[in-house]
């Protein structure tokens, strides 16, 4: 009986030590970004007040659709092949990328005729005209792929394979409409905070649901401050791209060193999986060598002729389908051959001339192709020897041209903290 009593008055005891240190904790408890409190802690004032100043309470929203999270870190950027284009303009160097956010896949087909249906019902004929993809991109005089030109981007089979014959022009267009877009959704989001469901036509006469429709579509926008703002969809950096292509999170030790480096998205110097049920297949879609772009039937090596649908081939240890093979992708970066040599150490990346202006190449007597609408590509494409499947490995081309060989993704910046 004695013993029962110890143990009831332990139990007791332990109960209120554990009220009293949660007592503690809320009373010491730290704002944060997402829950600032309810005053200010430098001045005491209290926020929301009718004429205070207005800091609300949110939940975070969650990534855009397809995003990844890219936790950012250092990294090695450079080619690790040996320089056979002879360029010079790869040297490796050390760089920290911020954290940041990539599409898991390249747009597809489908994802770029929803942004061409948008742009018909709300744009002018002319821009409509200006966003269609070149599919004369196909055409070969000494080819017969006159098939692809007229059913790759539009014939159902081929709705996610990714798109091609997108200038990097019309691919930044891409992301400016996604971004108002993917907006439109998180306005309806925070205009309907609070309630269970949004706009609903079930239970209510035609005349009042068109009315709470006008309504929504008159509300005014959200502002950044009330955290329904999503930063807007971009193209990747040279360096981001690089960065989350190599994958390095899958090499390291707890000490921060690593195993080893990568030469592509994953492991070794092969092209094929080095071990398990799938040993000896494909890791990435692309040329072997000359006329060799799938193998023998029957043994085809990566399955596909040309481009191949996304998340065909397996993901790498940042969760990314394709950063090397099936198409190439445009990133941000104007080019310069000394891009690596004279940009910052910290989120890397050419915007224009800067120190290194086009009026200091010879275009005009093409001596040089270097001017401020050069555009950096990356990742190889199912055309492309294994070469080019090297995240180092850079090429570029003019903002306005396309190929059947380069597609693109898009990223965006990571806000805040993501614990």
């Amino acid at each position: 009986m004695i013993c029962m009593q110890k143990m009831g008055i332990r139990s007791i005891t332990l109960i209120l030590i554990v009220l009293l240190a949660a007592t503690s904790c809320s009373k010491n408890k730290k704002p944060t970004s997402l829950k600032p409190g309810k005053t200010s802690s430098k001045t005491g004032l209290a926020y929301n007040g009718k004429d205070g100043f207005q800091v609300k309470q949110y939940k975070a929203l969650p990534a855009g659709p397809d995003l990844v999270y890219i936790e950012g870190g250092r990294f090695t950027m450079g080619s690790l092949e040996e320089d056979v284009m002879m360029r010079r303009d790869n040297p490796k160097r050390t760089v920290s990328i911020q954290s940041f956010y990539m599409d898991q896949t390249e747009v597809a087909n489908v994802h770029y005729l929803e942004y061409l249906n948008a742009v018909q019902r709300d744009s002018s004929e002319e821009y409509y005209s200006r966003a269609l993809p070149d599919t004369n991109v196909w055409f070969n005089e000494l080819s017969f792929n006159d098939s692809y030109v007229t059913m790759y981007l539009r014939h159902p089979g081929f709705r996610l394979y990714p798109v091609v014959g997108v200038s990097w022009v019309q691919a930044n267009d891409y992301c400016n409409w996604r971004t108002a877009a993917v907006q439109m959704a998180n306005n309806s989001m925070g205009q309907s905070a609070g309630k269970k469901k949004g706009i609903s036509f079930g239970k209510k006469k035609k005349a009042e649901a068109q009315a709470e429709v006008a309504s929504a579509e008159m509300a005014p926008a959200q502002t950044i401050e009330s955290g329904y703002v999503m930063p807007p969809y971009r193209l990747p950096t040279e360096a981001e791209f690089e960065y989350a292509a190599m994958g390095m999170i899958g090499t390291q030790y707890s000490d921060e060193n690593q195993s080893n480096s990568r030469i592509y998205p994953w492991d070794g110097s092969t092209m094929r999986q080095p071990r398990g049920r799938k040993q000896g297949t494909m890791l990435a879609n692309f040329k072997r060598g000359p006329g060799d772009y799938a193998g023998i039937a029957g043994k085809s090596n990566d399955g596909a002729i040309i481009t191949q649908e996304i998340r065909s081939y397996p993901a790498n240890d940042n969760g990314l389908y394709d950063m090397a093979g099936n198409v190439s992708e445009w990133v941000y970066d104007v080019y310069r051959p000394l891009s690596n040599s004279d940009v910052n150490d910290l989120n890397s990346f050419r915007r224009d001339g800067y120190q290194d202006q086009a009026k200091n190449y010879d275009t005009k007597n093409n001596n040089s192709l270097v001017d401020d609408k050069l555009r950096v590509y990356k990742g190889g494409s199912w055309a492309d020897v294994a070469y080019w499947l090297s995240p180092g490995t850079r090429r570029y081309m003019d903002q306005d041209s396309a190929t059947a060989m380069v597609g693109f993704r898009c990223a965006m910046i990571a806000t805040g903290s993501r614990k």
